[in-house]
């Protein structure tokens, strides 16, 4: 129903930045809250951000707060996080994800439906 395809990450020092992109197909982008997820080696998946409908409302992790921006882009079908101060700590698979529910909140990882197949950031230091 709804495919996603996930693009941007590479490798980058400490201190650098990083977009990803999500592009979105299979189901109108704009009646979902979209959300990134990432997962580093030996770790569980955790939340990063999400972003309701109308991109106005955004949540993210402690851990990413003040440095990553959750952005949408409807008319392309695309969602973003821009990724700014890049730490060590960041690096681990990201993954953007869709929930239909119109919920929007912080975590919920189990919500998400539909995911995309990761990229992979690095951050060296």
């Amino acid at each position: 129903q709804v495919q996603l395809v996930e693009s941007g990450g590479g490798l980058v020092q400490a201190g650098g930045s990083l977009r990803l992109s999500c592009a979105a197909s299979g189901r109108t982008f704009s009646t979902l809250v979209m959300g990134w997820f990432r997962q580093a080696p030996g770790k569980e998946r955790e939340f990063v951000a999400v972003i309701s409908w109308s991109g106005s409302t955004t949540y993210y992790a402690d851990s990413v707060k003040g440095r990553f921006t959750i952005a949408r882009d409807n008319a392309k079908n695309t969602v973003y996080l821009q990724m700014n101060s890049l730490k060590p700590e960041d690096t681990a698979v990201y993954y953007c994800a869709a929930r239909s529910d119109g919920v929007v909140a912080a975590g919920s990882l189990y919500r998400y439906k539909y995911w995309g197949q990761g990229t992979q950031v690095t951050v060296s230091s």
